[in-house]
């Protein structure tokens, strides 16, 4: 069995890794900040912040193809660096505006920053195989998530208090972040290629201007209908499609409405998202490390189904838990229950995609596969803002946990009659 330090001692993937680690701590203290404004300007409007999250999950759809195109093109390493480098650069900027009282160009250049993140994440996502060995790809996956954990929780710990901290508020956080980007290109710029993708930046863009110049209007529209094709082909990526969008569903749906539930629940705008945000990575960080150790060997659609049915109850248990008792320790142990059951889905999607899509393909599929969960994401984070009007957040919380519940119940109780023909989770 493939160790988490034999994984490690990769020195490329260890760059990647601890590139990440940095740069997800700086992204909590960007959100919690983000989080602050909304608050101070639409205080309890789920759609005044569905507004806020929409510029960061549009790019999927207008600038995630294109990405994923030419991802399959040029050394993914160097346009991760770059990625990485121009998002340092955005994120700088946002202080400005916001001493300046300038709303508009903040929410622009959020919408730029993760434009530009939709190449950094193709490229991520389709490097990593180049970088460990098939029989290490699972582990791989626990390792990668837990970046976005390890990074989250300590971003989440602090971030709340940073936010209220006189001499740094959500400035300070701000500069933090867009530091912490520049420190990941840095790391990843120390990764050593060996195969025979790597070529110098000068070349990518030779190539990429070539590209640009004869195939920009039929090429690239062919591969990214390409992309989509192959999405379908395989029986495994139409499982993993129909898995990733039930649960981008599910927290869109609950994106927004937990957040002012929350704030509602304990009358602060982000120390107590803070808290509970770091009770749940840490149980998603728990439930990774379980599940990387001790979960290689189990079939990945029957894990999948079976934490869909314990994710429905956790969400319905951690709703009651706010709702009716509201103490902050109480809810914090239902959000890390949450999370422990939600990470095996996570990490069983990464892995079953790595091991079904070819080599020269990850970064159509990769971005094809993005944008159609998040647009599931997206249309259901405004459903559910808008009909918060309407209907009590804690009811909308409940139904969205009883709706993966069946899904998983469903998954494990009638199994497909062949690998073709995936349950409804």
């Amino acid at each position: 069995m493939a160790r988490f330090r034999e994984v490690l001692s990769n020195r490329n993937f260890l760059f990647l890794w601890l590139g990440q680690l940095v740069s997800n701590f700086g992204d909590r203290l960007n959100q919690m900040a983000l989080v602050a404004l909304v608050y101070q300007s639409h205080p309890g409007s789920e759609v005044a912040l569905a507004k806020l999250i929409s510029f960061t999950i549009i790019p999927v759809f207008i600038v995630g193809p294109i990405a994923g195109v030419w991802v399959d093109r040029l050394d993914r390493r160097n346009v991760m660096i770059i990625s990485d480098v121009l998002r340092g650069a955005l994120v700088f900027t946002i202080p400005l505006f916001i001493v300046a009282k300038q709303i508009l160009p903040i929410y622009l250049v959020i919408f730029l920053t993760f434009s530009i993140s939709r190449f950094f994440i193709s490229s991520k996502m389709a490097i990593i195989p180049d970088l460990v060995t098939r029989d290490k790809l699972l582990v791989a996956n626990t390792l990668q998530d837990t970046t976005h954990l390890i990074g989250n929780v300590v971003g989440l710990l602090v971030a709340g208090f940073i936010v209220n901290i006189r001499y740094v508020g959500a400035i300070g956080g701000f500069y933090i972040d867009s530091a912490t980007f520049f420190v990941s290109a840095a790391l990843i710029a120390m990764i050593v290629m060996k195969n025979g993708r790597t070529h110098g930046v000068r070349e990518d863009l030779k190539v990429s201007t070539e590209a640009l110049k004869s195939s920009l209007k039929t090429s690239m529209v062919h591969e990214m209908k390409e992309g989509l094709r192959l999405l379908t082909r395989y029986s495994n990526m139409r499982f993993v499609m129909y898995v990733s969008s039930l649960l981008l569903s599910g927290m869109g749906a609950i994106s927004c409405i937990i957040i002012i539930f929350v704030q509602n629940a304990f009358g602060t705008s982000t120390r107590h998202l803070g808290f509970l945000g770091t009770y749940l990575i840490c149980g998603l960080f728990l439930g990774t490390v379980l599940y990387g150790k001790f979960g290689q060997k189990a079939e990945k659609r029957s894990v999948i189904n079976l934490s869909f049915a314990l994710t429905g109850i956790s969400i319905i248990a951690f709703s009651i838990a706010v709702n009716n008792y509201p103490n902050i320790f109480l809810a914090g142990i239902s959000a890390g229950f949450l999370g422990m059951m939600v990470s095996p889905i996570m990490v069983s999607i990464n892995t079953l995609t790595h091991e079904t899509i070819p080599e020269e393909a990850r970064g159509r599929i990769f971005s094809s596969l993005e944008g159609i969960i998040h647009l599931a994401f997206l249309v259901f984070m405004f459903i559910a803002a808008y009909a918060a009007k309407f209907i009590d957040r804690f009811w909308i919380l409940v139904s969205v946990g009883v709706i993966f519940a069946i899904c998983g119940a469903v998954g494990m109780l009638i199994r497909p009659k062949s690998e073709g023909n995936p349950t409804c989770s």
